[in-house]
């Protein structure tokens, strides 16, 4: 039993001894297994680690992309069987449509709700002034710049109002100034909405400066070697010494 039960509240996402295994001409690959973790509402939870450690694999479990072999998540007290709009997903590539404009790349999930065209376009007017592209709606993606593109498939996973919020890497092909803007502009729209984020980099600063908690990954196979909960108030400075306590924390739990 977790806190969260105790309290009588009820996680937003609960993975339970979640493993998956694949069959190779090597043999049977553990790409994960048992690994346990509660994400609570409206918490932001980073997930890192070494390469192989199953960060994506878990995250495509999550979204429903991918079955496990043994165990379950859940959304809500409800297991994930497959992709619906109690999820949104944000990658590292944008997966834009580029013959839409930034509007109707936003509203798209709307329209295939049966959405009518006013609430749409009110909905799609609201988000791009939260994410700071309310000037671009008629633009298209070959018009925008990495960041804008990402700030667009922030909107889109946004528009449906999903339950959470699953991000792989999505800052991983933009500058680093740019992921800098983009991290302070995603706390800033995390704070106004009161969304529950999974986040997965395997950048730590990334994840110091973001997460509430964040999850470490170990290898070999893929499981949850310890969570860190990030004690300090936001916004957090990289030349605090705090900062640099919980890299190094997090760091030698990757090297282990």
């Amino acid at each position: 039993m977790t806190d969260s039960d105790r309290d009588g509240v009820r996680p937003r996402v609960r993975v339970e001894d979640v493993g998956r295994r694949y069959d190779s001409p090597q043999g049977v690959v553990r790409a994960l297994e048992g690994v346990d973790f509660d994400v609570d509402a409206g918490e932001f939870v980073c997930l890192v680690g070494p390469s192989g450690s199953g960060k994506t694999t878990l995250f495509r479990i999550i979204a429903g992309l991918e079955e496990s072999t043994t165990g379950t998540v859940y959304l809500a007290g409800d297991p994930v069987e497959g992709p619906g709009p109690d999820l949104g997903l944000v990658f590292q590539e944008y997966h834009l449509f580029p013959w839409r404009t930034v509007s109707g790349n936003v509203g798209f999930g709307l329209e295939q709700q049966g959405v009518d065209r006013d609430r749409r376009e009110r909905r799609v007017r609201d988000l791009l002034e939260l994410v700071g592209l309310d000037g671009f709606a008629e633009s298209y993606p070959r018009d925008l710049s990495g960041g804008m593109k990402q700030r667009v498939a922030l909107a889109r996973a946004l528009a449906v109002d999903p339950d959470l919020l699953l991000m792989d890497e999505p800052f991983g092909a933009v500058d680093a100034q740019t992921k800098r803007m983009l991290q302070s502009e995603l706390l800033d729209i995390w704070s106004e909405t009161g969304k529950t984020i999974l986040f997965v980099t395997h950048d730590v600063e990334e994840a110091v400066t973001l997460a509430d908690r964040v999850i470490v990954m170990a290898t070999d196979p893929g499981r949850v070697r310890e969570v860190v909960e990030i004690g300090t108030d936001r916004p957090r400075s990289r030349s605090d010494a705090s900062f640099g306590e919980y890299y190094e924390r997090i760091m030698e739990l990757i090297r282990a």
